[in-house]
This record gives structure tokens, sequence and C-alpha cells, in this order.
């Protein structure tokens, strides 16, 4: 009798994944390949739905509907440092100069810090309504300075919608994954979502890779080593005509 064969898993969610290991830095590099090779692009204010339990894409929140989660003490002084450079055509919401005691961020239930809601919306946010337009007063500042956003931005803001995850083998070797963020990373509130955009193929509209468009990102979160070990590989594969995996959400969409 021949053994039976292993039953069979719905494919809807096959990532293709990479891993360097890293000796200058005694760490494993794992990126998820699907997605740094799709054509992933924020669609804020251009058809994003937002993420609360309903279609919002009118109102331009984007996924700052419940405010900015601060990782630590420094996350909290960068924004406060910054904040204090947004000018009133800049920042709908910025406290008049007579006012005292602003607090731009409270504490959850958890005790972490996040910024204050205004309207429904994280404080930063500009609505549809003000004369400097939608959108985030911090991003907005940056780029009227000539500067990065995510250096302005808290840092779940900028790092979404990539995800980094720090495993610790028994031995005390790091693996470190780069991987696209999901609903569950959101917590129990991600799976109440209308919508969410790496889901959703009307985001992978861009021209470039993610891998390019979120250079600086990538960076950030992993190291110039790590990346240049990633468009190496990435370079080589393409050398060799080697196709890579389209994401879930364009084959799902039927994309080629």
């Amino acid at each position: 009798m021949s053994p039976s064969a292993p039953p069979s898993l719905p494919l809807v969610d096959l990532h293709e994944w990479v891993s360097f290991e890293d000796p200058e830095d005694a760490r494993t590099w794992t990126f998820d390949l699907t997605f740094m090779t799709s054509n992933y692009s924020c669609i804020f204010g251009r058809g994003c739905k937002g993420v609360l339990t309903e279609d919002t894409t009118e109102w331009s929140q984007g996924c700052c509907s419940y405010g900015a989660h601060l990782v630590d003490d420094a996350d909290f002084a960068n924004l406060k440092r910054r904040a204090a450079r947004l000018t009133a055509e800049q920042w709908q919401f910025k406290p008049a100069p007579d006012a005292r005691n602003v607090k731009l961020t409270k504490k959850s239930d958890e005790g972490v810090r996040v910024t204050k809601l205004v309207d429904d919306a994280c404080i930063f946010l500009n609505r549809p309504e003000f004369a400097g337009g939608a959108g985030c007063a911090l991003h907005r500042a940056a780029l009227d300075a000539g500067e990065r956003p995510l250096d302005w931005k808290p840092e779940v803001c900028w790092q979404v919608p990539l995800r980094r995850d720090d495993t610790t083998d028994v031995n005390g070797h790091v693996t470190t994954t780069l991987r696209e963020w999901k609903r569950r990373d959101w917590g129990e509130g991600g799976a109440e979502f209308h919508w969410w955009c790496t889901e959703s193929a009307d985001a992978f509209v861009d021209a470039k890779p993610v891998y390019v468009t979120l250079r600086d990102e990538i960076v950030e979160m992993t190291s110039a080593a790590a990346y240049a070990l990633l468009t190496t590989h990435l370079a080589e594969r393409r050398k060799a005509k080697v196709t890579f995996l389209p994401h879930p959400a364009v084959r799902r969409a039927g994309q080629p």
C-alpha cells in the first residue's frame, strides 16, 4: 500500500523568504522576499479605506484613527522635539501660543503612551478641510524642511507597512525577520478592520518595488550591510532571470 498523500493546504498567503548570515553582527537576517519585490505603495489619500470597521475613504485617516503608540522614551522625546517645530500652517491642531499644560499623548490601558485623539483621530492628522491639506503634520513639516519623514514621525508610523521581529535561540543567536505588517500585528483590533492595505491589490500600484521605494526604512530597521546583502541577492536573481513570486493580494486579484 502506498503512503497516503499529505493533506493539501490553501496557498492563500504563500510568501518566499531569503536569509543571510551576518558574520559581523552574529545575526541571521530574514527578509520577506515576496513583499520586498512587490509594488506595494502607501495610498493614503489615493483610495485608502482606513482601518475602521467600515469604508471611510472620504475621511482620509489612513491608519491614523487610533493614534500612534510610542515605543519608548526616546520615541516620545523625538515627538515632542519635532512637534515644537510645527507651525500653524503645517498643523491643524497646533495648540494656541498661550495654551498651558498641553499634552500630546495619553496613557493607554496597558500603560503605553499614545498620541491624543482629536475628533476621533490622531492629533497630528490634518483633516481634508485643512488649508494646508490632509495628512500627517509631522510628515509635511519634514518635507518642508527637506528632511526625511522617518526622522520626524513616531516609529510605528514610519515603519508600517514593514515589521521587524527578533527571536533568540537557546544559544543566544539572534534571527531578525523583516516582513510585511499584517492585521494580526495590530492585536485583536486588527481583525475588526474593514480593510487592510497589504491585503488589497489596490495598494500594489507602484512602478518600483518595495526594496527600492522603502530603502531608507529598510536600512534603519536592519543595517546598510543587511540591505546590501538583499540587493546583491536580488540582482543575481534578475541576472539569472529567476522570477519572483507575486504577492498574494495581486494573485488573488488576477493581476500579472
